[in-house]
């Protein structure tokens, strides 16, 4: 038996480009999230911070069983008020420190996502699931409610959707994923990667401080109103072109565009 994990790789993408990978293991109880990896997650997501070099972070689970399986219940089992509260405290700490990050997060989900793991991914920007992943906030039916995180669900798939899952706590399929709006895309387990690098190339060709101010923008407009949110996005064109990018990136546009015509 492996000893419970969180564990971060940088790699290369495309011309060179890092990305990191941070892969959640308690694969002997399908990733399931004990105290002790929730502290690990949030100082992997913080430590990350401090590459200014990486251009983009995948989350994933060990193994091809589960992403995050939610939270231990050998560990959930024997708390009180106190210690519950401690631990939901800490698991929103390192979802807040995901929906934090400056780069783009995406959920690599390769099998279950419940509970703890759903409010994990719903912290990601965007979602990837294997075609047999299963998914659910089933709580209630171990006594509690859905909390912290799961507060994001109203806005990414609607009330409707989101009363029907945490009151049921039934689970939902990829597929169901997708109709929701929850996972953007799915894939065969063994085809997952692919689907991702599509979005890792979009990234990484993009200029790398304009993603950043363009997640920090969004990140305002989750959690201000309209009118704020429209008064922020003037703020952060204006200041994006106190970085140069726009000045380099659209006079390489048309140097570009004229040598093709040039050509022709």
């Amino acid at each position: 038996m492996t000893e419970p994990s969180v564990r971060t790789e940088i790699r290369q993408h495309g011309d060179g480009h890092l990305i990191a990978v941070v892969e959640v293991d308690n694969s002997n109880r399908l990733n399931c999230l004990s105290s002790d990896q929730v502290v690990r997650l949030q100082k992997a997501f913080e430590d990350l911070k401090e590459n200014d070099e990486l251009r983009a972070v995948v989350l994933t689970g060990a193994g091809d069983k589960a992403f995050i399986g939610g939270a231990d219940l050998n560990e959930l089992g024997g708390l009180c008020a106190d210690s519950g509260r401690l631990y939901i405290t800490r698991l929103h700490q390192a979802c807040l420190a995901i929906r934090d990050f400056p780069l783009p997060v995406i959920a690599r989900i390769n099998g279950f996502c419940l509970g703890a793991g759903l409010e994990v991914a719903a912290s990601c920007d965007m979602r990837a699931a294997a075609e047999s992943a299963v998914l659910g906030m089933p709580e209630v039916h171990m006594g509690l409610p859905s909390v912290i995180e799961a507060a994001l669900l109203p806005g990414q798939i609607g009330w409707g959707r989101t009363r029907e899952i945490l009151l049921t706590g039934q689970t939902f399929s990829a597929a169901e994923a997708v109709q929701m709006g929850f996972v953007q895309r799915i894939a065969p387990l063994s085809e997952l990667d692919q689907a991702i690098a599509s979005w890792l190339d979009g990234i990484c060709s993009a200029a790398p401080e304009a993603v950043r101010n363009q997640k920090q923008l969004m990140n305002r407009w989750e959690r201000t109103s309209i009118e704020e949110g429209v008064l922020a996005g003037i703020d952060a064109l204006s200041q994006a072109y106190q970085t140069g990018e726009p000045q380099t990136r659209i006079a390489q546009f048309f140097a570009e565009k004229a040598e093709r015509k040039a050509k022709t």
